[in-house]
């Protein structure tokens, strides 16, 4: 994230602001094992990676998860033509897969709908969007294991990152910060929050169900009645 101008020293706050982009040949027709029992045609999410034993599994902050946009959408809490505005004005595209292809739907990754959270949020707490450019550009060049230990502050014109609690204090103290948004805790809830929804494999494009407890209690209830 870039300074204010001033060298600052090891430790310091980092403060990131700007002054006022024929037919083929025909497969064999698939039948059910023997036993009767047929093959699933969805993914469980989440899924057993092929190769893999059955403990080890994806999560929704896996890089061989993706979600289309309504599901993005869904869980950052923006409305699609948000989604769409911020892809075409290369505020934050889709990492995964861009829809320029014919066809091709947007995929995005968690670390990309995490953006998309804090991004509505620095939004909704009046920061321009030249800030949040600058701020979402440094996110996505930041190590994945560091973001869960960032908290971003803002005063509504600039954004701080904090990279431990004394410099939240030092930031409050010195009346820089109206609000704060803490990545880990914002990286929690989107887990969670994913965890119930939709993926896609992002090798072999399966499509990965979430599951939701609460679905699951009211399908028990319906069955009890």
């Amino acid at each position: 994230m870039s300074g204010t101008g001033d060298e600052t020293r090891s430790g310091a706050l980092c403060a990131v602001h700007v002054p006022r982009a024929g037919r083929g040949p025909i497969g064999r027709p698939w039948r059910p094992e023997p036993d009767g029992e047929e093959l699933p045609r969805l993914g469980r999410f989440p899924a057993v990676q092929p190769g893999q034993p059955a403990i080890e599994r994806l999560t929704p902050s896996s890089s061989l998860v993706g979600y289309r946009g309504p599901t993005a959408c869904a869980a950052a809490g923006i409305t699609y033509r948000q989604l769409d505005y911020w892809a075409r004005t290369g505020l934050l595209e889709p990492s995964v897969r861009s829809g320029y292809a014919a066809g091709a739907q947007r995929l995005y990754s968690f670390r990309d709908i995490l953006l998309l959270k804090i991004v509505k949020r620095l939004l909704d707490a009046g920061v321009s969007l030249q800030n949040i450019r600058v701020a979402v550009t440094h996110l996505q060049s930041a190590d994945p294991a560091d973001l869960t230990g960032l908290t971003l502050m803002s005063d509504g014109a600039t954004v701080y990152e904090c990279t431990s609690p004394q410099q939240v204090v030092d930031l409050l103290n010195g009346g820089q910060g109206v609000f704060g948004i803490a990545v880990g805790a914002v990286w929690q809830e989107l887990d969670a929050t994913l965890g119930r929804l939709h993926g896609e494999r992002t090798d072999t494009g399966e499509t990965l169900v979430g599951h939701d407890p609460a679905d699951e209690l009211a399908q028990r209830r319906n069955r009890a009645v």
